[in-house]
């Protein structure tokens, strides 16, 4: 392929990866109006390690719960304050509410930790063994 032609086909796959972004996070059905962070899943012995990434993110701005088999994380992402009035040029970060459901293994979990760290929202949870309803 020629330069031309390679660049045209590197901005057409950008496009599709940012469609299909987009639509991860703002079409998910079943939602209402949200938008879903990703995130990150580690697994070390009984402790279950979740990164989302929610970045401009504060605590009070965040719920999060063990519902039956999922943790549930709900939040806000607010304009920042200067993005008041202003006109925007590109948006490419999600803004306002947004849900993330994360099935857990059978068993029972306890969250162990609710931090926020450079841009993630870290939550750790333990599995507990043994333990009922």
């Amino acid at each position: 392929m020629t330069r031309g032609k390679t660049w045209m086909w590197s901005e057409a796959l950008d496009l599709l990866q940012s469609a299909e972004r987009l639509q991860r996070q703002f079409f998910r059905p079943g939602t209402r109006n949200c938008w879903e962070p990703p995130v990150d899943i580690y697994q070390s012995g009984g402790d279950v390690w979740i990164f989302l990434a929610v970045p401009g993110v504060t605590a009070d701005h965040v719920q999060v719960a063990i519902l039956d088999a999922e943790l549930v994380v709900r939040g806000d992402r607010p304009l920042p304050q200067v993005a008041q009035g202003a006109a925007i040029h590109r948006l490419e970060i999600p803004y306002g509410p947004f849900e993330r459901r994360i099935a857990l293994s059978d068993g029972h979990y306890q969250i162990l930790q609710k931090v926020f760290d450079n841009g993630c929202l870290v939550i750790g949870l333990r599995r507990l063994e043994g333990k009922l309803g």
